[in-house]
C-alpha cells in the first residue's frame, strides 16, 4: 500500500500564510476559505477547500457523464453543437471572469459552476420534463435537476462538499431577467436541507431559492450568460434561425453574436455589482436579456422543428421507468438497474442509500444519471428484438 506523502511543517505554515493572504485580498463580502463548512470533518491538503471541492466534483462519476448529455439540441448529427460538458466549462470560465473582476473567491465559483448541472438528465430540459412526469406518476412528485445535482453529489457519491458549494448548486437556476440577486447570507446546514426538502418534488421552473454567497449569485447569472448567445449560434449552425432574426433592440443592446453578447453582459454585471452586497444587471441590459430569452424560447427551445421526436422520447422515459421499477420489486439482479447501478455501490454505502431511497427513487436516480447514448442503448437492449445466429 502506497503511503500518502505529507507536507513538511514549514511548507504547511507557508501555505496557511498564503491562504490567509488570499482571504484578505478578497472583497469584504466575498466568501473566505476560512469560512468553508463541511458536514463532517475531512482531511484537507495542499488545496484550498473550495478548490478541493472542485477537484472532487471533476473526479466524480457523475461529472464524467457530462460528456454525452444534451444541452439543447438532441438527435441532431453535428459535432459542433454544444453538449452539457462544454456548457459547464463555459459557465466556469465566464463566472470566474466576473468573480475576478469583483474580487470574489474564484475557487468557490468554479466548484459551483462545475457541479451545477450534474443532475441534468438525458435529452436535456425536455428529458427533465418527461422524467418529472414519470416521477409524479409513481408518487415522487416533480423532478428538479438542481435538487438532483445535490442528491448526486451529496447522497449518491457522498463527496462531503462544503455547504457553500452545495448551496450554490441548489440555488443556481434563476430567471434570465433577474435584475438583482442578493445572497441569503448566513445559511446553516439545517436551513440548506430544509430548502432541499421544500424544493424536492415540486414542479419545474424558478425555484425561488437564493444562494448564500455572492459567488453562488455569480454562478447563477453566468449560467444564463453562457447559454443565451451560444444557443443562438448553435441554432444558426443547424439552420433553425438566422442572425437577422435576433430582435433589433436586443442586437443593439447586447450584440448579435455570442462573443459580443457574453462580453457586454459580463461588463454590465461587473460595473453594476462592484463593491456591492449583490450581483446586478443594469435595468436596460436586464430588459434586453429578458427579451432575448423570450426570443430563444419561441424560436429555439420550443420550435416545432426540433420537437418532432418528442413523443417517442417521452414514451421511452415512461417505459424504462416502469421496467426498472418492476425489476426492483421482483429483485431481478440481472437488470441493468442492479448490474450498472446498485451493484457499483460498496456494501455499506448501498445499504445506507437504499435505507433512505424508495424503489421509485432508485429508478429516478438511475435514469437521471444516464448519458443520452446509454439511455438509447438501454432502451434498445430491453425493447428492440435482436437477430441471433443459429
Amino acid at each position: 500500500m502506497t503511503t500518502r506523502r505529507k507536507l513538511s511543517a514549514s511548507i504547511e505554515a507557508a501555505i496557511e500564510s498564503d491562504n490567509r493572504a488570499y482571504d484578505s485580498s478578497l472583497f469584504r463580502r466575498a466568501t473566505k476559505n476560512s469560512a468553508a463548512d463541511r458536514r463532517r470533518p475531512d482531511r484537507e491538503d495542499i488545496r484550498r477547500p473550495y478548490f478541493h471541492d472542485g477537484d472532487r466534483i471533476m473526479h466524480s462519476w457523475a461529472y464524467a457523464r457530462y460528456i454525452d448529455k444534451t444541452q439543447v439540441f438532441y438527435l441532431i448529427k453535428n459535432d459542433h453543437i454544444t453538449h452539457r460538458v462544454l456548457h459547464v466549462q463555459l459557465v466556469s470560465k465566464i463566472a470566474r471572469m466576473i468573480g475576478r473582476g469583483l474580487l470574489l473567491n474564484e475557487d468557490l465559483i468554479e466548484a459551483v459552476a462545475l457541479g451545477h448541472d450534474i443532475g441534468h438528465v438525458p435529452y436535456g430540459h425536455d428529458g427533465e420534463q418527461y422524467l418529472s412526469r414519470a416521477c409524479k406518476e409513481h408518487g415522487l412528485g416533480g423532478f428538479r435537476h438542481n435538487v438532483q445535482s445535490v442528491r448526486a453529489l451529496d447522497n449518491i457519491e457522498d463527496l462531503n462538499l462544503t455547504l457553500q458549494v452545495l448551496d450554490g448548486i441548489l440555488a443556481h437556476n434563476g430567471e434570465a431577467h433577474d435584475l438583482v440577486i442578493k445572497p441569503a447570507y448566513d445559511k446553516t446546514w439545517e436551513a440548506f436541507y430544509n430548502e432541499v426538502e421544500a424544493c424536492e418534488g415540486t414542479s419545474s421552473g424558478h425555484s425561488g431559492l437564493l444562494p448564500m454567497t455572492l459567488e453562488g449569485c455569480v454562478a447563477r447569472v453566468s449560467d444564463t450568460i453562457s447559454f443565451i448567445g451560444r444557443d443562438i449560434e448553435d441554432a444558426i449552425t443547424i439552420g433553425l434561425v438566422e442572425r437577422g432574426d435576433i430582435p433589433e433592440e436586443c442586437a443593439e443592446a447586447l450584440g448579435d453574436n455570442n462573443r459580443d453578447i457574453v462580453n457586454n453582459l459580463v461588463i454590465d454585471v461587473i460595473e453594476n455589482s462592484y463593491g456591492r452586497d449583490h450581483i446586478a444587471l443594469s435595468e436596460g441590459t436586464a430588459e434586453a436579456l429578458k427579451r432575448l430569452r423570450e426570443f430563444n424560447d419561441k424560436k429555439i427551445y420550443n420550435n416545432p422543428e426540433i420537437k418532432s421526436e418528442a413523443g417517442k422520447v417521452e414514451r421511452m422515459f415512461s417505459m424504462l421507468f416502469g421496467t426498472f421499477l418492476e425489476a426492483l420489486e421482483k429483485e431481478d439482479s440481472g437488470s441493468r438497474v442492479y448490474k450498472n447501478y446498485l451493484d457499483t455501490f460498496a456494501n455499506e454505502k448501498r445499504r445506507k442509500y437504499l435505507d433512505g431511497t424508495s424503489n421509485a427513487g432508485v429508478v429516478r436516480d438511475f435514469i437521471a444519471g444516464m448519458t443520452d447514448d446509454y439511455f438509447n442503448d438501454t432502451f434498445s437492449e430491453i425493447y428492440i428484438p435482436r437477430k441471433r445466429r443459429l
